[in-house]
C-alpha cells in the first residue's frame, strides 16, 4: 500500500494488488519517487523480512518515507511482527532501517511521528497496544 498526503491535508491510499509481491513493491517504490497528486510526503508500507543481531530473520511491515520537499532524503522503518499463525501475534519495536541524506531532519520528530500516526488510528491503536512485545 501507498499512501500520500498534500499539504493542504488531503490524503490518498493506493493499494498494490499485483500476483507477485515483487512487482507490488516494485511498482510501489516508482509511484512513491515520482512524488504524485501534488504530493508533499508519502509512504510505502509492505511485508518483508529483517535481520536482527542475533542473526535470525523476522517478518516485519516496512515503512518507506519521502518528504518531497527534500527529494534526496529517504527513510525507512521497519516493525518487526510475529505472525498470527504461531497463535501468539506480536508487533516489536519500531527500527530505523534507513537514514539516508537526512541531516536536514529531526530523528526524534520523525519517529514521534510514526507513533502519532499509530495514536491516530484508533483500530490501529489498540492492536498495537494489544500486540506490543519490546523483547525484540
Amino acid at each position: 500500500m501507498a499512501a500520500f498526503g498534500t499539504d493542504d491535508g488531503q490524503r490518498r491510499l493506493e493499494r498494490l494488488v499485483f500476483d507477485d509481491s515483487g512487482v507490488a513493491v516494485e511498482h510501489g517504490r516508482k509511484l512513491l519517487e515520482s512524488a504524485p497528486f501534488s504530493a508533499s510526503d508519502g509512504v510505502l508500507a509492505y511485508d518483508g523480512r529483517i535481520a536482527i543481531p542475533e542473526g535470525k530473520m523476522l517478518d516485519a511491515i516496512i515503512l518507506e518515507a519521502r518528504a518531497y520537499a527534500f527529494p534526496w532524503a529517504k527513510a525507512a522503518i521497519a516493525v518487526a511482527y510475529t505472525p498470527k499463525s504461531t497463535g501468539n501475534f506480536r508487533v516489536h519495536k519500531p527500527k530505523l532501517v534507513l537514514w539516508d541524506k537526512c541531516d536536514d531532519f529531526d530523528m526524534g520528530a520523525a519517529i514521534e511521528s510514526f507513533f502519532n500516526g499509530i495514536a491516530s488510528h484508533e483500530q490501529g491503536a489498540k492492536v498495537w497496544n494489544d500486540a506490543l512485545d519490546e523483547s525484540r
